[in-house]
Parts: C-alpha cells; structure tokens; sequence
C-alpha cells in the first residue's frame, strides 16, 4: 500500500498495466535485456566451445576485445569488463594455458604485462566469429540494413553509458 499525500489514507499501489508510457518503456526494454542477454550467454557457451573446447564462456568477449584492442594490460581488460583482478587473471590464465593468448612486458612499465592474442588464438578465433557472422546475416535477412546499424549504434551507446 503507498500513502496517500494528501491525507486520506493509504490507496493501493498503482496496476503495472497503468504505468506511464515510460515506466512501460522501462519494462519492456528489462524484459527484452533479459531475454536477449540469456541468448547471448547460451552463444558465447557454444562459440567458446568452437574455438577450443575447454574454453569458458566468458572468456570468448576476452578474444574478442584482444583482437578488436590489440595487446592490453589485465587491470585494463578488468575494468573494460567490469570484473575484478583475480577474475581476470583466473581467465587469462586459462586462455594462455590452452595457447589462445601471450603474455609480454609492457615496453611502457616494466612491472606490468600486456596480454596479446596468439596467432593460433586468432585463427580459432576469426574462423568461429566469422560463422557467427554468417548466422547474424542469416537471422537479419529480413531486416533493413539501416535498421541494423541503428541497432548497432543503439547498443554502443548503451555499452558506453554503462562504461562511464
């Protein structure tokens, strides 16, 4: 129940069916995330498995920062993905482990690494990415290409405000 502000007792909180249009904007755009971000989970599963078998899940959106950024230091891919150090280093360590990334001193620092994608690490990696390319333009057919570049505009500016 919510009070009421003016004084006359309580009345009963409002219906979700009754909401503005931006609470109902909201909501819908919450609903979509979900559905959208659990799909993409179960993708990145199956094309980490692609490019190795005893690749984690999380660690894919890794190969592909490294191949899109080039070499970075671990605190960097940490805060880019919003993970904490031990984390990241547990994943770098597994993907260096299975050969997909290096490590190298920082010319900048030497106390810091940079971590580099391999060249077996990027032939695995393009190879699955470019299937995963063909199965967006499969899916999207249908779709103006205005259309998805508007989305893809959309999303990086969502990424971006949820980096600042």
């Amino acid at each position: 129940m919510a009070v009421d502000v003016h004084g006359s007792g309580t009345e009963p909180e409002p219906d979700p069916a009754t909401r503005s249009g931006v609470d109902q904007e909201f909501l819908a755009l919450e609903r979509e995330l979900a559905v959208f971000l659990r799909r993409a989970r179960a993708n990145s599963g199956e094309m980490a498995r692609e490019v190795h078998p005893e690749l984690e899940p999380a660690a894919y959106g890794l190969l592909v920062r490294l191949e899109d950024g080039g070499a970075q230091r671990a605190t960097d891919l940490a805060g880019y993905f919003g993970v904490g150090k031990a984390t990241m280093s547990r994943q770098l360590r597994a993907l260096e482990e299975l050969g997909l990334v290096s490590r190298e001193p920082d010319p900048a620092d030497g106390r810091a690494w940079l971590i580099r994608i391999t060249d077996e690490g990027r032939s695995r990696f393009l190879r699955v990415r470019g299937a995963r390319r063909e199965r967006y333009v499969r899916k999207l057919a249908g779709w103006d290409r205005a259309e998805i570049a508007e989305l893809a505009r959309l999303l990086h500016q969502l990424n971006a405000t949820a980096e600042s």
